[in-house]
Parts: C-alpha cells; sequence; structure tokens
C-alpha cells in the first residue's frame, strides 16, 4: 500500500481515536500494522447510467470530451457528469428535512468516521417491502450485543442492495415521475424507531441499504425529520451490507463537499479487523 494512503488511513484512524497528532514514522508504522490487520468493505454503489434515483430526481449522466491518443502523442480522457445530490449512494445532510440543519459541508467529519454497529433486519424485510424496522428490532439487537455504544454509527440491513440496479424490485417501480411515487415499495426505519434512537440512545448517522431511511409508502418522511432535526445525518443506497458483523468495525463516509448542499454522492467504506 502507498505510503499516502497509509497516511490517509492513519489520520482517519487518529480522528476516530480522538488523536490530534500530526503523524511520524513511528506512527505511520503503527497506522501500517492496524492496516495490515484490517479488510476493507466498499459500501458504495457504482455511479452510471444505471444508478437508482428518486423517481422525481435529475439521473446521472456522464458526457466524454475526450478519451484517446493526442496529436502531441499522450493519451487523455475528461468527463462531464451531471447529477441530482439524492441518488446513489448518498448522504442525506440535516438541512435536507429540517430547516436549521447542517448542510453537507457544516457536517462534523468526527460524525462521519468511527465505530459503528449492523443491524439485520433481512429475514423480514424481505418477505415484506414495506416492512419497518422497529423499536423491538433495536432492542433484539441490544439483547444479544449489548447496548448501543454512544457515537456509534447505525447501519440497517434490509437485504434490499440484492436487488440494485433493478428498479422494479428495488423501488417497486420502474416508472418515473410524481405520480411513481405512489409505487415505491421499499423497506425504511418506523418513526418510533427513529424517536427511540434520538430519545435513548446518542449516534452519529445512520445509513440503510434502500433509496430511503423512510419506507417506500411514506408521505410524511417522519424518521427523515426526527433524525435529520438532530443534526444525525443519513447515508442511502448502501451496498455489502451483508458482509459487515453485527458490531467491531468502523466506518469511514466522505461526501462530495458541496458548499450549502443538501445531500450528495458519498464514497463510504467499512474497516474491519481480521
Amino acid at each position: 500500500m502507498q505510503l499516502t494512503t497509509k497516511l490517509s488511513l492513519l489520520l482517519f484512524f487518529g480522528i476516530i481515536s480522538g488523536c490530534n497528532t500530526t503523524p511520524t514514522e513511528k506512527s505511520d508504522s503503527s497506522s501500517a500494522d492496524l492496516l495490515s490487520k484490517s479488510k476493507i468493505i466498499d459500501l458504495t454503489h457504482e455511479f452510471s447510467e444505471e444508478t437508482v434515483y428518486w423517481v422525481t430526481a435529475k439521473e446521472f449522466e456522464l458526457d466524454v470530451v475526450a478519451k484517446g491518443q493526442t496529436e502531441n502523442g499522450f493519451f487523455y480522457a475528461a468527463n462531464n457528469f451531471a447529477t441530482a445530490e439524492h441518488g446513489g449512494t448518498h448522504i442525506d445532510a440535516p438541512i435536507h428535512f429540517a430547516e436549521n440543519g447542517q448542510s453537507v459541508e457544516q457536517i462534523p467529519l468526527e460524525n462521519l468516521l468511527g465505530s459503528a454497529i449492523k443491524i439485520n433486519v433481512s429475514s423480514r424485510s424481505l418477505e415484506n417491502p414495506d416492512y419497518l424496522v422497529s423499536v423491538e428490532d433495536l432492542k433484539n439487537w441490544e439483547s444479544e450485543n449489548g447496548e448501543i455504544e454512544d457515537g456509534s454509527i447505525v447501519l440497517l440491513e434490509t437485504g434490499f442492495s440484492q436487488f440494485y440496479p433493478d428498479k422494479e424490485k428495488y423501488l417497486g417501480t420502474n416508472e418515473r415521475g410524481p405520480e411513481a411515487i405512489k409505487q415505491l415499495h421499499f423497506p425504511g426505519l418506523s418513526p418510533e424507531a427513529a424517536t427511540w434512537l434520538v430519545q435513548n440512545r446518542n449516534i452519529k448517522a445512520i445509513g440503510i441499504d434502500t433509496p430511503s431511511i423512510d419506507y417506500g409508502q411514506s408521505t410524511l418522511f417522519e424518521s427523515h425529520v426526527i433524525l435529520l432535526s438532530e443534526n444525525i445525518p443519513a447515508f442511502e443506497n448502501l451496498t455489502n451490507l451483508n458482509r459487515l458483523p453485527s458490531k467491531g468495525f468502523n466506518i469511514v463516509a466522505l461526501p462530495m463537499k458541496i458548499k450549502d448542499g443538501s445531500g450528495g454522492p458519498l464514497r463510504i467504506i467499512a474497516l474491519l479487523n481480521e
């Protein structure tokens, strides 16, 4: 692994552990040792013409500006792209549903990095596309794994990422436009569970492997409002959650830093101890 990559990940681990020191050769050696014991899992879908977007949002477009040999003898490639903030693997900044919430560039980095847990409800949600993750699901996880620790990032596995990018199976419809909203069917977090997390636990962020933290048939988007009003950002359209344990791993979630953004494309990874 290149030194720059090691140093970057060392900084991530430094933030996670509350370390504010400048990396040194000794600390870089410690980082390399730590990385040798870690496995990196990419939780991000690729952005392409297949990327799944909300049925009323602008889909991803890639315009090839150049790709090939130049007259001066070197290869050159460049593209333009255009996309909505909310689509594919992305972040919902608090301002998305909270008037005084943080925009993307205002979210503290420490809220995007740190220890995480995974709550797996796929056995129930795959049987019911309108499934709502309940307070009981949260308490059942705690009965097996212990109380959700302060400062945790909570990931919800519904199993729906296996359908991506098949819109019919993943969203519930292939249609687009305002009328298609009524046909959306996918799991989400119940408002009661969102309220329970806010009132009883201290979490940094939450993520899910569906298009929204609210289920497809939601019209009030209550879970968004509850969480984002507390400056708890949401990560949506995640993948590979089935490769994560229930606890004992770290998350690095870095969105495009859009000033005044209500969301944006997100590259998110998990770091597992091997």
